[in-house]
């Protein structure tokens, strides 16, 4: 669902937790759903799932409880670049991990939009885009990321963001291709909120998730640095509106733990 409007009730909100026991962190924080990493966001080693009994008694427990898992797939991760050592493996790892999140039922696996080199054209990017769609499985859908810096980012400027879906758009599996609004990337990256939503609708078709993140920087900074609600440099009417308007599932990725991420949706709430 994106593009609708949600209230303080139907609001649906979970945070980015530690990855051993992701039922648990969403109960301590009386949540329905959450996002984690399947091993180190950093390395090309492949997934691990660290739920005590492994990938079918965490996808028992989560259903058990009544919560939804989003996987977030490595930083790492580049389909986008022109350099074969580092695009070949990143396809290799983003199979990898969609394979893993949809053995524990995950609703979504994130995934960033990379980015090209200085010297390269911008269409090779949006292209290998297209090729990494095609050679990959979507067994759950695949949520392309908006991203904070970098002069040569797929996914920073919304134009470019535009690119990337018209791009997968010729790809088989491209009904699987979703997208994910980061609230701090975009505000970093040169995105004004104020009118975010309604723009990445018309560019990209949908709003699969939201990212809620204040940002510690200013405006076009292209520096990804996220603070707790109210505590950045983010409008709050503008971030709230956000939320409202996407009318899609939440993530905070905020510091702090359940105590911590609480305040930052009690927070939201209070302002719907």
């Amino acid at each position: 669902m994106s593009g609708s409007t949600s209230s303080p009730q139907d609001l649906r909100i979970g945070a980015h937790v530690e990855q051993t026991d992701p039922v648990g962190e969403a109960l301590a924080r009386d949540s329905t759903l959450v996002q984690f990493f399947l091993g180190d966001p950093q390395s090309y080693k492949g997934p691990e799932i660290r739920y005590a009994g492994g990938a079918d008694a965490l996808r028992t427990a989560a259903e058990d409880a009544g919560v939804e898992l989003y996987v977030h797939a490595p930083y790492i991760i580049n389909v986008a670049t022109t350099n074969n050592r580092i695009r070949i493996p990143s396809r290799k790892l983003l199979q990898q991990h969609m394979d893993a999140a949809a053995s524990i039922g995950a609703k979504g696996l994130i995934v960033h939009g990379g980015h090209v080199n200085a010297d390269d054209d911008p269409e090779k990017g949006f292209d290998n885009w297209r090729k990494a769609i095609d050679a990959t499985d979507l067994k759950i859908p695949l949520l392309i990321e908006n991203t904070a810096g970098g002069g040569n980012a797929m996914a920073r400027q919304a134009e470019r963001i535009g690119r990337v879906f018209e791009a997968v758009a010729k790809a088989d599996g491209a009904d699987m291709v979703g997208f994910c609004l980061d609230t701090c990337h975009a505000h970093a990256g040169g995105i004004a909120l104020d009118s975010a939503v309604e723009r990445l609708l018309s560019l990209t078709g949908r709003i699969d998730l939201v990212h809620a993140n204040d940002s510690r920087d200013a405006f076009d900074s292209g520096a990804d640095r996220h603070t707790n609600f109210g505590e950045g440099q983010v409008d709050p009417d503008a971030f709230v509106e956000v939320i409202r308007s996407a009318g899609a599932p939440v993530i905070a990725e905020t510091p702090g733990g359940p105590e911590r991420h609480k305040a930052d949706f009690e927070w939201l709430r209070s302002r719907l």
